[in-house]
């Protein structure tokens, strides 16, 4: 035979479409070349597989080797294509069995000395692997991370030697089984525990409000009061992951740092950068786009503390994602789509030195220069933001008195997971998600509640999009009474949690 015929995956965002690996030896002079829109990396794999061949006692055949990556308009970039190049090599001149190569999808980094190394992206391809009813062979160092994807078949070897005597039926691999992934009893046990928080009741029922409904959240307050404290333990408050989002977050952490740890599957990442981040940063890009922060903290938190220090060019990348739940990332030679779907919680000083508002009196900043760093954050972004809460400094007897019985994350994420589990028995999306449509439809008010709503639009100057949030936060806390109809009560509640609109 002098054509074989592989099947691998590149990587376009998350997505891991198909690649045709085709194999062609033909009379000629000695010649080994690579086409279908390689990158450098991928040019090179003609020299680790020429060696990785020889130094595991295969024949390289004297004569034109080609080599096409299907289709040719897709970039493809890493070492993954060595391995089904060097066996696409093998099964073309007769070297191993060809009969059960389609059987399979194969990705795998080869040393020089035939060791698999390990890849990029091996989960987000395994779970596209998967969905074609084909087999998955990689790297052993991949394994546990790809054997997270529930109904896929993994094989993980150490070398190319090991695939060899498996295709020849010498040595079959067994399919990698890995359990690492069933245990979810991790689910908030790396956060502080929110009763080590003192005081600040309003801000611990707000924080409860956001988890409940997957609300955005500014906080606003001197240094000191908790802000920082408040939003690490809001993971811990969170209700769990299910198993298609832990999928995805797991694979956005895989395409970034090039492996996903198992120890933190189905824990909802929480992501704090600090406010020198540029927008490529917080949004992602580059030659070959890559995620960033935005889509790092996919299904879990976005922290941007100190918001007003952010450069207001930056904070502007996040309006769309935030509608959206995702972001398009377009460069001249490709484009690439990540997903988004994060929960932001953000705190800011009321004054550029802090202390607007504390018993203190420290604070003698103009209100022009009050109203400058305020401006910093434009309109836009914080009509975006559902709920804008004061946390004022805790009163020096509260503070140093010996800490009073105080609930427990584990308590108030009860009481969330409830409210979360109603949501989505009754409209399959949590209420911060809500349509126009569907806040008509399930969001609905009574005569009290609606002229409540009328005068704080009056008095306030709300903008529609405010108004929308104000229905959503009302629905949430009405989930949390397990009240079917939002009355005057959650609505008022609801207007007290727009701070910057109260002025």
């Amino acid at each position: 035979m002098s054509l074989a015929v592989l099947y691998s995956r590149a990587l376009s965002g998350i997505q891991a479409p198909l690649v045709t690996v085709e194999t062609h030896i033909a009379n000629g002079l000695p010649s080994f070349t690579i086409v279908g829109l390689p990158d450098t990396e991928v040019k090179e794999s003609k020299d680790r597989v020429r060696s990785a061949l020889q130094n595991a006692q295969f024949k390289i055949p004297p004569q034109r080797i080609t080599v096409n990556l299907a289709p040719a308009d897709l970039p493809k970039e890493s070492g993954r294509f060595d391995l089904p190049i060097a066996l696409g090599i093998l099964a073309a001149t007769g070297q191993i069995p060809s009969d059960k190569l389609d059987q399979y999808e194969w990705a795998g980094e080869l040393a020089l000395t035939g060791e698999l190394r390990p890849i990029h992206g091996a989960l987000a391809m395994t779970y596209n692997a998967s969905q074609s009813g084909r087999s998955f062979v990689l790297p052993q160092q991949n394994a546990a991370e790809a054997a997270l994807v529930k109904n896929a078949t993994i094989y993980a070897a150490q070398s190319l030697l090991q695939i060899c005597a498996h295709l020849s039926g010498q040595k079959p691999l067994p399919v990698y089984q890995n359990t690492a992934g069933d245990n979810t009893s991790l689910h908030g046990t790396c956060y502080p525990d929110l009763d080590e928080v003192k005081g600040q009741a309003h801000a611990k029922r707000a924080l409860e409000i956001a988890a409940a409904g997957g609300h955005s959240l500014l906080m606003i307050g001197p240094p000191g009061t908790g802000k920082s404290m408040l939003a690490t333990r809001f993971p811990g408050i969170l209700p769990p992951m299910t198993e298609a989002e832990a999928l995805e977050s797991a694979a956005i952490q895989s395409l970034a740092f090039g492996s996903f740890d198992i120890s933190n599957w189905k824990n909802r990442p929480f992501r704090a950068p600090h406010h020198t981040a540029s927008g490529v940063a917080l949004v992602g890009g580059g030659s070959h786009p890559r995620p960033g922060e935005i889509s790092l903290a996919m299904h879990g938190i976005l922290f941007l503390d100190e918001l007003a220090e952010f450069d207001r060019k930056v904070l502007e990348v996040l309006r769309e994602p935030l509608e959206s739940g995702k972001i398009t990332i377009s460069r001249a030679a490709r484009q690439a789509e990540f997903p988004a779907r994060f929960q932001l919680i953000t705190a800011m000083n009321p004054c550029p030195c802090g202390y607007l508002g504390h018993p203190s009196g420290k604070c003698h900043c103009t209100p022009d220069q009050i109203a400058r760093y305020r401006g910093r954050i434009s309109g836009p972004l914080l009509d975006r933001i559902d709920m804008q809460i004061e946390v004022p400094a805790v009163p020096q007897q509260e503070l140093m008195k010996q800490q009073a019985a105080s609930e427990k994350s584990s308590t108030v994420r009860q009481r969330v997971e409830n409210a979360h589990q109603l949501q989505l028995d009754r409209q399959g999306k949590t209420n911060s998600r809500l349509s126009v449509k569907e806040i008509d439809r399930f969001c609905a008010l009574d005569n009290a509640s609606e002229n409540l709503l009328k005068q704080a639009i009056s008095r306030l100057n709300l903008s529609a999009r405010a108004y929308h949030r104000i229905l959503k936060v009302a629905r949430t806390i009405a989930d949390l009474a397990g009240i079917e109809k939002i009355n005057n009560q959650h609505i008022a509640e609801a207007i007290q949690y727009r701070k910057l609109d109260r002025k």
